[in-house]
Parts: C-alpha cells; structure tokens; sequence
C-alpha cells in the first residue's frame, strides 16, 4: 500500500521528544497562506484528534481516537468532555467522526461514528442526546444505536469514519473496506460504501439498492471506495464530494450520486480509463514524493462569507503527509489551486458559518481558525511559554502571531535584539547555568504595526534527566504477522533513583515507506502487549518502532526506542496460461507476478473465470495449492510459487427458447395494463403504416411462431398496436448456475413512427430472489420513424448466479398518439 488510508493512519515521521527537555509540547510551524489571510491557534493538547463539526452556535466539537469527544467554548477547550467512549483504538480504529442532526437547537441530537471496544470488534454510529441542563455535556443513557457495521477482521486500517447530513435530511456515512479491496464492490457488504440512513437508523425507501439488498445493506448508497476518511456536503446546492485514499498511486476527490461505483478496486485515480460501469474521480492527484493521503473536506458555502467572494463554492481539501490545503472550483472542480502549506499532519477541514476555516492538525494536537484580516497589524495569538531545562539541554521558544503577511518576528533576551533570530521559533543549543533567569520574548511586525509578546523565563536546573531502558522487546528483533510481543522497561533518575512505573509511557509507531500509522497509542506503566497485525497493510517496507517515554517529578524526560524488523518472503503467482488475469487482495494483476511480503499476512488471489488467452476461451480449473478460485494464503515462511491452471471454456446452454410451443410463458398480473396490442405467441405478419413496416414478414430464427405484440393488427396497426399503457410476458422459472459468466441472448425489434418518445420503450427485466424486477436492458423510442428489423443482444446475467429467476419482456406505449410494435425470438441462457 503506498499511501495510508487515512490521517490516523499515517502520523508522518512523528518527532519524538529528544533528551529530558521542558514542558513544551512539539514545535508546530505557522501554516503559509495567501496574502491577506491569517491563523489563529484556537486549541491545543488534543490527543490524537480525528475529525471536528462545528455546532449550530459556534462551538466546536472535537474526535479525540481514544473515544473523548472534546468541547471548545468561546476559544476556549473545555476541561470535561462531552462523551467519553469506550473504544478499541489499535492502528486507525477509535472515534472517528461526529455530526450535528439538522435540528440539533430543537431536539439536541449528536451523532458519532466509533470501533467498539467489546467483542465482535466493529464500528457504530449512534446517537447521543446533548444535556438539558449543560449543553456541553451528554444526557446520561442517551445512546441510540442506530446501526452496527460488520465485524472487523485482524486488520485494523481503513474504516472510513466520516459522518453528515445530506442537504435531503438523511445522514451519509463513510465506511472502509477494512483492507479487504473485495468488499468495496460487492452489495453483500457495507465496507468499502457510503450509507445513508434516517436520523432514527432507518433505511430510506429510495436508497438505489433497496430492492437488490437485504438488511443494512440496503443503506448502502454507493460504493467501490477503498478508505473515505473524509467526505463534505455543499449547503448551498447539495452537492456531495467523497475523498478517497489511494493505494499505489493516486488520491481522489469524488462527486458522489446515488448508486456510483467509484471503481476500487479495478480502478484507482484515472487509471485504468474506460472501465464499464465506473464513475471516475472529479480529481485526483498522485501521492508520490511528499503526499499519501488526501485528508479534509470542505465547502466554502457559509451563511456569512467573509473570505473574498472568488473562494465562494470552492471545495477545499488537503493532504496528512503533503501538509498542504488546495480548493477545486466549480463547475467541473477537475484542477487544484494552493492554498496553505506548512500544516503538520492534517486531519480535517470545516467551514463555519462565520465564514471561517477551520483545520485540524493530528501533528501537536492543534486546531486553527483561518480568517481573511486583510491590511491588519499583527495580533499575538500565542505567546512563548517558560522553559525549565537542564546544563547542556537545548530549550526553545516558540509563539505564533496574526495578521497581515508578511510578518517578520524578532526575538529579545533580556529586552536587548538577539541576532538572527527571525523565525517563529527560538532554540538555544546548549543552555548553561549563567541562562537561568534569562528573560525571551518576540516582537512581530509587518506593514500595519507590530505586537510584542509576553515574557518566557528560562530556569536552568542542576537536575538530571532521567534514563529510559527498554528490556524488551531486544533491538532489531524480528516478526512475523500475527506475533504477540511483551514490551518492559524501566526509568532512573539520578536525583529521584528507580522511577515508578506510573512515570514510564509506551507508544508502538508502525513505520511504511515515509511515514507512520499509529499502533499503540500512548499507555503508562512498566509493561504491556501488543499484536502484530496479519491483515491490512502488505508492503514489506515496514517496521514496528517501540518507543519507551520517562518523566521525573520535575518534569524532564527521556525517551529510547527499538525497532522490529520483518521476516519476508518472495510469492510468485503463475499460470498454464499466458498473461492470466488474476487478482491479488482483490486488485486486477497479469501472471506472472512477483513480490515480496511480510511472512504471516494474510493474502488473498483470484483466478478470473472465464477469460481469453490467445484468442481462445479458459476456465478456471484449480489452484496448485487446492486453494478455492479466490482463497486467502498466509504469507509463508520460504519463498513460494501458486500457480493457476485454467482448462478451455465449455459452453452449456441453460435455458432456450423458441417459442414454436407453449412453455409456460405468461402474461403477469399487474404487468399488462396496455388496451390492445399485448403479447401474443405467433408468425408476424407484414403489417406497415405510412409505408413502414411494423411488423417483419417472419420470425428471427426462420421459426413459425415468436412473441410479438399486436399480432393480429393486419393492415390496421394503428388501431392493434400496443396502445394505453405497457404489455410484459414472463418466462417459466430459470435455476442459474452459481458459478461461471451468465450470458443472456435474445432477438427482438422495436418498431415505431416519429411520433415515439422515450416514454415507449421495449424493456428486458429479470425477477430474482428477492422478486422485485430489475431492467438489465431497454431500448427507447425515439422522435423518427424506425421500422421492424430484427436485432440480436447479449445481457451478462451473472450478478443473478445460483438465483432461480424468471426473464420479463416488456412494450410499452407512453406517448399520446404514437405507434408501437414490438418483437422477442431465440431467447437462450448460457454460462461459460
């Protein structure tokens, strides 16, 4: 997987802290934007945040992956949560997503989206009831659960999370593919979806699946993502974009309508093009060099605008890895300006109704307020913090101002210009004893004014830092997916001597190519466990990094960490055949294939049946291994070769018709409202109007009899045709195969003057198991004259495999006045 699936998932290159230093938190750049726009730090110290929504009265609501839902009051973060939940947090899962309900101001509902902590692991959404008496805080026992997600196997990336309202009042949910691509397809599932269900976890009668879906899979509204993190609704035209994060190559930016398939896993970004049936990206970027997933979704549709009116209805998003927030403009949003860069680790982006932007930074814990302040002096928004360090320690300074660009900083010690010191920040390498008592602050300045800040003390301390030891796991011990490891360790101090284990903090980074995942979130105490994940990420550019973190009563700290080093193997998939097309982990691959994986993931290949080699056709016959056509494999502990072997495709036919007798066809009840005109078994006859021939003079198969409509209209047709309504024949019952492609064939004509419109149309439908019909072909009637000819057709039927079906043909005259005849012959179903 080259990119991470989503801001939790990939913390980049996370600076750890280096020696015992202060109290200081890590150095957070001030994000670049364009002229005339400014940021203000609105919050800090969130742990691990996820996702925000702003409230309909300004506050802000943040995600915390631990399971608190945090509050910021009038800029402030409140102390208590709103929510705490329990929730498994491992790799990406935890508290993912929050939204308001539309009349949060009459009814107080709040709804999030989380990974249980209890057994059978899945995610939720439910919904929670604000307190009468403190808003800020939940009604007790309010939860609602209003959907439960399938449970979750041992990967614990890509869960999507994202939740809002629909502009139509229902609530759209972003659920993953939990690193299983094969889910994003199918309709058997909602992984790798977007859902949308009512406010009270019902499903919606107009859900595009309803009638092709049973249970929660009927809330499933679209489908074929890999990992949508984040997704955003334009208040003012309703308009939905769905952010997907890419694999390999590209990330995406997605116009989402019902019942789209964006294409995961047959397709990622634009690539590859042409793909039936794929509703491509709106924009897409790579994720090579310094991008890896796309993070943030917002509209720029506030109810008060306040940035200059060119950003009205523009689409902002950004990258966690890339650190930048670009916008895409209506109509077509197809290419991508800047807008910001510097951000650490972004996770989110929303747009209040003040007509500020709001961005979410994992890197620090921060959240910031993006406002247009143009031709402003400079406004301290964060102030330098004091410092409390040991002799030889480096300590920094750091503040944060708005207004205006450019700003230029200058620091002082003492009330006296230090020279060079121009940045945001300030770091004295090395302190010695004669710094203590030093006095630092920084004056900001630009074309409208300056700002001084206040006062930072340095103490320098005759303290020591103390020492972190990890006992285990050893350095550079290696693993295999699935593995269990103890970590253990220990602090000393030289003033305070053994520290408790309440001073020592574990964290497990799971490193892939550039950037990090989080493992194992922050944990006190002296020892612990954790699992190596055997499903999810199957990059062998991996390792694990335990990182021990020890504080002494003065609060300086010390951190050490060890590395956990993959076993792998070499995997090569073949084939009997040339250029076989298999899958792997769901994704479209060409045999032979190699690669090198980490021993103990679980792996999944296909074998596609059937398919055309050489210009012949195969079937699948078996795998080397005795392995089912798609089947799993554990990554094994030597190198190992599966091969495919395919046989040469038989065709069997499993239905045929030719209508020289009866069989069992039938008019169905309801389905034939048409006054005359209806299907007939018969031999056509030469009927014309207005010298076109509505009728052919013989079947299609050179047969006596074949179904057509107003069969008995001679030279009359316009007074036998199909008129007033539809006329639908059905077929007897047809018990498919459950293997194999289903391929339908049929001749029909559809015969009409320039008086047709689409509302007349000659309709193939199949009835299957959950006996609603679903059109798999039509052709329409058009403004011009169009005479019986007869015209073969081929329908793939294999969405309907193991299902007893019955086949429907359907006339239909829609159109006051118009003419239409219509013909059906040489019906057969065949699998190969």
């Amino acid at each position: 997987m080259r990119a991470a699936s989503n801001p939790i998932c990939i913390l980049r290159a996370v600076v750890l802290l280096l020696f015992a230093l202060s109290f200081t938190t890590e150095r957070i750049e001030a994000a670049t934007l364009p002229s005339g726009f400014t940021e203000t730090r609105v919050a800090t110290g969130l742990a691990s945040p996820t996702a925000m929504t702003v409230a309909p009265d300004g506050r802000l609501f943040v995600c915390e992956q631990g399971g608190r839902l945090r509050v910021i009051r009038n800029g402030a973060l409140l102390t208590q949560p709103f929510l705490t939940l329990s929730v498994n947090s491992s790799g990406e899962r935890g508290l993912l997503g929050v939204a308001f309900d539309p009349n949060f101001e009459s009814n107080s509902y709040i709804y999030v989206y989380y990974t249980t902590s209890s057994s059978p692991v899945h995610n939720r959404v439910s919904r929670f009831t604000a307190s009468a008496a403190n808003p800020d805080v939940v009604a007790a026992g309010s939860e609602q659960i209003l959907i439960d997600l399938p449970s979750l196997s041992s990967a614990t990336n890509h869960n999507g999370g994202a939740i809002h309202f629909g502009n139509d009042g229902y609530l759209y949910i972003a659920v993953g593919d939990n690193a299983a691509p094969s889910n994003a397809p199918l309709l058997t599932t909602t992984l790798g979806k977007v859902l949308r269900i009512a406010s009270d976890g019902s499903i919606p009668a107009d859900n595009p699946f309803v009638s092709q879906t049973t249970g929660i899979n009927q809330a499933i509204w679209a489908r074929g993502l890999r990992n949508p993190f984040n997704f955003a609704v334009d208040r003012a035209s309703g308009r939905i974009h769905v952010n997907d994060v890419g694999q390999d190559s590209w990330e995406e930016v997605n116009h989402a309508i019902a019942g789209a398939n964006f294409g995961w896993p047959a397709t990622e970004g634009p690539n590859p093009a042409g793909v039936a049936g794929v509703r491509y990206p709106v924009y897409s970027y790579q994720n090579a060099g310094s991008n890896c997933a796309i993070t943030g979704a917002a509209f720029y549709s506030p109810t008060t605008v306040t940035f200059p009116s060119a950003y009205v209805g523009r689409y902002f998003f950004g990258d966690y890895c890339g650190g930048f927030i670009r916008y895409a403009s209506p109509t077509s949003y197809s290419t991508a300006t800047g807008f910001a860069t510097g951000i650490s680790s972004l996770v989110d982006i929303q747009v209040a109704n003040d007509g500020s932007l709001y961005y979410l930074a994992r890197g620090g814990g921060e959240l910031f307020r993006v406002q247009y302040t143009a031709n402003l002096a400079p406004s301290i928004t964060r102030n330098p913090m004091n410092v409390v360090v040991a002799v030889g320690q480096s300590a920094n300074f750091e503040a944060a101002a708005s207004g205006t660009a450019p700003l230029t900083y200058q620091w002082q010690r003492n009330g006296v210009n230090i020279s060079g010191a121009n940045q945001a920040t300030y770091t004295i390498p090395s302190v010695i004893a004669g710094d203590n008592g030093a006095s630092f602050r920084v004056v900001v300045s630009n074309a409208f004014g300056s700002a001084t800040s206040s006062l930072a003390t340095l103490t320098v301390t005759s303290n020591t830092a103390p020492v972190a030891t990890i006992a285990s796991p050893a350095a550079n011990t290696t693993y295999r997916g699935g593995q269990v490891f103890t970590f253990s360790g220990s602090g000393s101090d030289a003033e305070e001597g053994t520290l408790p284990p309440s001073a020592l903090t574990w964290r497990v980074d799971f490193h892939h190519d550039d950037h990090t995942h989080p493992h194992v979130l922050p944990t006190t105490g002296g020892t612990g466990t954790f699992s190596i994940a055997n499903r999810g990420e199957t990059s062998a550019n991996v390792f694990y990094r335990v990182i021990l973190t020890v504080r002494d009563s003065a609060g300086l700290t010390s951190t050490t960490s060890v590395d956990l080093r993959p076993l792998t193997s070499t995997v090569r998939l073949e084939s009997n055949i040339a250029q076989a097309q298999l899958t792997l982990d769901g994704v479209p691959v060409v045999a032979p294939l190699e690669f090198v994986g980490v021993e103990g993931v679980v792996r999944s290949i296909g074998a596609v049946s059937p398919q055309t080699s050489g210009g012949a056709s195969y079937d699948f016959a078996s795998w080397s291994d005795g392995g089912a056509q798609t089947h799993e494999i554990t990554t094994p502990t030597a190198d190992t070769t599966y091969t495919a072997l395919f046989q040469p495709t038989v065709t069997t036919t499993v239905f045929s018709e030719t209508f020289e007798t009866q069989t069992g066809w039938t008019l169905p009840s309801g389905a034939n409202t048409a006054s005359s005109g209806r299907w007939e078994r018969g031999d056509p006859q030469a009927t014309g109007s207005s010298g076109r021939a509505m009728q052919p003079t013989s079947c299609a198969g050179g047969t006596v009899n074949c179904m057509i409509t107003g069969l008995a209209a001679g030279s009359s047709a316009g007074a036998n045709d199909v008129d007033g309504g539809l006329t639908t024949i059905e077929s007897p019952p047809i018990a498919l195969p459950t293997s194999g492609t289903i391929t339908l064939r049929f001749s029909f004509y559809l015969a009409h003057l320039n008086n047709a419109s689409s509302a007349d149309f000659f309709r193939v439908q199949v009835v299957g198991a959950n006996g609603t019909p679903q059109s798999v072909f039509q052709r329409n009637g058009s403004a011009s004259t169009i005479a019986a000819a007869w015209s073969s057709q081929t329908v793939n039927l294999t969405s309907f495999a193991g299902q007893t079906i019955r086949l429907r043909f359907v006339a239909a005259d829609g159109s006051s006045a118009s003419l239409i005849e219509a013909g059906v012959d040489a019906v057969s179903v065949t699998r190969q």
